[in-house]
């Protein structure tokens, strides 16, 4: 078995390019080999646009706005869950945070991603840690602020 990443789009023009899923892909695969587990299952990625992750940010945690990510783990064999990504909220926050829109677009995966993994960020001490391992993969990749 290998890791297979479904990419789907709702509500927005953005597309990943070949080259962009393979980066996806690398990022992904690493993150899994960084932490002794093996480089297999099924993620879900979905572009969307900001209505969209409104709705399912309302829907599944209660909150009536737009956000950046979304991840919902899957406890069922092979699955790993899916991931939302807001293009609207990736373009801002790059913008704000004066990067590229591909390093918050790979930051966001790669945080989503780490969600799926069991990483949460409710307490300081793991907020470090999580936050710790997504720059450590960003930068092997060079993927940097």
């Amino acid at each position: 078995m290998s890791l297979t990443i479904d990419i789907d789009y709702r509500d927005t023009d953005f597309r990943l390019d070949a080259a962009g899923a393979r980066l996806l892909q690398a990022l992904f695969e690493r993150a899994l080999a960084s932490e002794g587990r093996p480089i297999e299952g099924e993620v879900s990625v979905l572009f969307v646009g900001d209505a969209e992750i409104r709705r399912l940010n309302r829907e599944f945690r209660n909150v009536d706005r737009p956000t950046d990510v979304l991840s919902f783990p899957l406890d069922e064999p092979g699955m790993l869950g899916d991931i939302v990504i807001s293009i609207p909220r990736a373009r801002a926050q790059a913008e704000e945070y004066g990067h590229s829109f591909e390093r918050e677009l790979y930051f966001l995966l790669v945080h989503g991603f780490y969600h799926l993994l069991g990483y949460d960020h409710r307490t300081e001490a793991e907020e470090k840690a999580m936050f710790a391992k997504q720059e450590a993969l960003l930068q092997a990749f060079r993927i940097v602020r």
